[in-house]
């Protein structure tokens, strides 16, 4: 069964903007990627387009969230780390580097203020499943939560490079370095 147009304005405004950001998705243009007409969009989203991005934000959200999950389920910090590198490298790779976080250029939609909260959203549930999975390898509860923050955000930082630079070798440079700072954390020590 083929998606629905409410479906495919989803879909479009995802890769949208993963592709071109918040503002530099036109109306037009998510009326053509999607297939759907003008009162479609009116009929599933009767604010707009803001409120389709605020939606295709929070699925982007929740379809990333349950990839850290998927990856920091098992193993260790280090080894879940170059798992997410990888996923990261394939999907720059796999659209030749047009493409990045659709939440992060959520985040940038100052103007949007829903659309930048559902970003937010986004941001808080996976610095606290990253900061769980640090706790569960050993790195002290008080710590982990910080390091999580600073994790994504080096990893969301080098995806950025990447594209500008229309190679993997920031995403090597994170990896190679966070993998530093993951081995050098104490690990939670018992008392007796």
């Amino acid at each position: 069964m083929s998606a629905g147009p409410r479906d495919r304005l989803i879909e479009s405004a995802i890769e949208l903007v993963r592709e071109q950001g918040v503002h530099g998705t036109g109306l037009a243009a998510l009326l053509d990627r999607s297939r759907a007409s003008r009162n479609s969009l009116y009929q599933h989203f009767p604010a707009g387009k803001g409120e389709l991005v605020e939606e295709a934000t929070r699925v982007a959200g929740e379809r990333m969230t349950a990839v850290l999950a998927r990856i920091t389920a098992v193993g260790s910090a280090r080894q879940w780390l170059e798992h997410l590198i990888n996923w990261w490298r394939k999907n720059l790779e796999t659209t030749s580097f047009t493409a990045g976080c659709p939440v992060v250029s959520a985040a940038l939609a100052e103007s949007e203020p829903r659309v930048q909260a559902a970003a937010a959203h986004a941001f808080e549930e996976w610095t606290e499943l990253v900061a769980n999975a640090l706790s569960r390898d050993g790195i002290p509860a008080d710590r982990a939560r910080s390091l999580a923050g600073s994790l994504l955000s080096a990893i969301q930082g080098a995806v950025i490079q990447a594209r500008a630079l229309k190679s993997t070798r920031p995403l090597a440079d994170v990896r190679d370095q966070l993998a530093v700072l993951l081995t050098e954390q104490p690990a939670t020590t018992s008392r007796e």
